[in-house]
C-alpha cells in the first residue's frame, strides 16, 4: 500500500466532497462514494458499479479502504457465533453475535488487545497494539448483522461495545462509528439500541455528557468498595468510586439517560449480602439498572462462579431496595464467547498475532 494513499473512511462527508472536488469531480459523486462506503459497506472501489472506470481508477490510486477479514468462526450449541477478524494481516480482534428469543445482539471490539489488565478477563491478558478505526468497528457490525440475517433470519436489534478493548480510550473512533451506525447515510440504527461499556474513566464519562451522546452507557463495576474493585481492576486506582459517582451524575444531568451497572459475581469475593448492600448504596448516585452477570471461567482459574443460590439472594436483596435488576445467564461459553472470555479459545491466532502480554 502506498504511503501516500489516504484511508477514505477516515474522511467525513464534507472532507470527502472536498477531496473529490480538488480532483475535478462533481459534488454528487461524493454522495455516491459515501453510500458505497457506509450503507453498502463496499471494501473495494471496483465494487462501486455506478461510478465511471476513470473515477474508480483515480480512487484506487489515491485512497484505500481499511477493512476487516474473517479469519475464524465458531458457532456455539446455543447458536452464539464468535468471529476472529483479521486486521493488518497480522492482528486479530473478536466479535460475537448473541441471538436470544427477545433480541439479537452484536458484541463488538474497539481496540486490538487491551491496556487495562482486569484480572478476571481474558482480553486483559493481551497487549494493546492499536485502536480500531471507525470503519473497522462498523465492519464487525455489518458482518454480524449479515450473519443474523443469513443464518437465523432475524434482524440485528442491539449493539454492545463490550468486546476487546476499552471504548473510551478510543473515543474519537468509537463515536464516529456510532455516528455511521446510526446515520441515515450509514446503517440507520437507533442509538437507543447501542450500549457503550466502560471500565470507568471519569473524565471521558464527563466528555460523553458534554457531547450529549444518545446511546446507552454501561459501567463495568464488579465491586462497590474501592479495596475490592482495585484488587480486580487496576483502573480503580486512578478512577475511584467517588470520582466515578460524580462523573456519572454529571453524565446523567447532561443527557438525562439512565446508566447500567454491570456486575460480574464471583464466588466468595463479591457475592455476599454485604456486597449487595454496598452496590445498592452506590447505585443511588444515578437512575440506573443493574445487570448481574455470572462469571465465565478463563484459563488461569483465579475466580469461580458464584452459586445460583447466592446469585438469586443477591438479586432479591437489590430488588428489595427498589432497584431494577436483571440476572444475565451467559451464552456461548462452550466456544469462549461469553463475557470476559474473548481471545481465550483463539489462542493460536492470538499468539500468531503477537498480542499476548
Amino acid at each position: 500500500m502506498s504511503e501516500q494513499r489516504i484511508n477514505i473512511r477516515s474522511l467525513d462527508f464534507n472532507q470527502l466532497k472536498e477531496a473529490l472536488s480538488e480532483r475535478g469531480e462533481k459534488s454528487f459523486r461524493a454522495k455516491q462514494v459515501y453510500e458505497w462506503l457506509w450503507q453498502k459497506n463496499a471494501h473495494s472501489f471496483s465494487a462501486m458499479s455506478n461510478l465511471s472506470k476513470e473515477l474508480r481508477d483515480l480512487l484506487n490510486q489515491e485512497f484505500y479502504i481499511d477493512h476487516l477479514t474473517v479469519q475464524d468462526q465458531q458457532i456455539s450449541s446455543d447458536k452464539t457465533i464468535k468471529c476472529a477478524f483479521g486486521i493488518d494481516e497480522t492482528k486479530v480482534v473478536e466479535g460475537v453475535l448473541i441471538p436470544t428469543k427477545s433480541r439479537t445482539t452484536a458484541c463488538i471490539s474497539s481496540q486490538v488487545g487491551c491496556s487495562l489488565s482486569c484480572t478476571f478477563c481474558a482480553t486483559g491478558k493481551l497487549k494493546l497494539l492499536r485502536n480500531l478505526s471507525a470503519g473497522e468497528i462498523v465492519d464487525q457490525v455489518v458482518y454480524l448483522r449479515d450473519q443474523a440475517d443469513s443464518r437465523y433470519s432475524t434482524p440485528l436489534t442491539n449493539i454492545v461495545y463490550m468486546g476487546m478493548g476499552e471504548p473510551l480510550l478510543n473515543y474519537k473512533n468509537v463515536l464516529r462509528s456510532v455516528e455511521m451506525i446510526t446515520s441515515p447515510e450509514g446503517l440507520g440504527m437507533s442509538p437507543k439500541r447501542i450500549t457503550v461499556s466502560t471500565a470507568g474513566i471519569a473524565k471521558m464519562i464527563r466528555k460523553l455528557g458534554d457531547d450529549d451522546v444518545k446511546f446507552n452507557l454501561a459501567l463495568s463495576l464488579h465491586a462497590a468498595n474501592d479495596a475490592k474493585r482495585s484488587k480486580i481492576m487496576d483502573i480503580n486506582n486512578s478512577n475511584n468510586l467517588e470520582e466515578l459517582s460524580e462523573a456519572l451524575q454529571y453524565f446523567h444531568e447532561k443527557t438525562g439517560a439512565r446508566v447500567t451497572f454491570e456486575y460480574i459475581i464471583f464466588k466468595d469475593f463479591n457475592d455476599l449480602l454485604e456486597d449487595a448492600q454496598e452496590l445498592a448504596s452506590f447505585a443511588r448516585c444515578v437512575p440506573c439498572k443493574i445487570n448481574i452477570i455470572e462469571y465465565n471461567p478463563i484459563d488461569d482459574g483465579g475466580f469461580q462462579q458464584a452459586s445460583k443460590e447466592r446469585v438469586d439472594a443477591f438479586a432479591a436483596f437489590l430488588e428489595s431496595k427498589n432497584l431494577v435488576v436483571n440476572v444475565r445467564r451467559s451464552r456461548g461459553k462452550d466456544i469462549d464467547a461469553a463475557c470476559g472470555q474473548l481471545a481465550n479459545k483463539n489462542k493460536a491466532i492470538v499468539e500468531r498475532a503477537g498480542i499476548l502480554k
